[in-house]
């Protein structure tokens, strides 16, 4: 169901530490793991210094001045030519607000960030079993089937 609502799609800059926080809650809320996403906070600071990097993009979409969905990625730099990518990390809508091309908008602000890096591409993963999320992704871009591995690190006990 559409919504009348405008919608605006914004950047976060170090001076948004409020919406950063109500996209934590976004995101904890959509992926049904709030534990995750806000039971350990990052400090101000944190925050503050991640969304002054340039390689951390995020980006919000508003609805009266509310974090309805929203997108975090990184920009890697290339070694092997002067260029970079930009991976998708987390992309997520509110359950109120879905089917009303939020997540689209979010991924054509990113195209325009993007395009202004000079990046040639922008990937992202998603689970076998997130069918809208396959569904979206097919409709913007071209499927590649990898395998996905997470290596554990050791934890340092003398530096915890």
């Amino acid at each position: 169901m559409l919504s009348s609502e405008p919608i605006s799609i914004r950047q976060l800059s170090a001076k948004d530490l409020t919406l950063m926080e109500s996209l934590l809650a976004t995101f904890g809320e959509a992926f049904d793991d709030v534990e995750t996403y806000c039971s350990s906070r990052p400090s101000n600071a944190y925050l503050k210094r991640l969304l002054s990097r340039d390689y951390f993009i995020a980006i919000v979409a508003l609805k009266n001045g509310s974090v309805v969905g929203g997108l975090t990625a990184y920009e890697l730099q290339k070694f092997e030519q002067e260029r970079s990518e930009i991976y998708i990390y987390d992309l997520a809508v509110a359950a109120a607000h879905r089917r009303e091309g939020i997540a689209t908008a979010l991924i054509q602000e990113l195209k325009k960030i993007a395009v202004a890096r000079a990046a040639y591409v922008i990937f992202v993963q998603a689970d076998l079993e997130d069918d809208p999320a396959i569904a979206l992704y097919t409709k913007l871009g071209i499927r590649e089937d990898v395998l996905h591995f997470d290596i554990a690190v050791p934890v340092d006990d003398d530096n915890v």
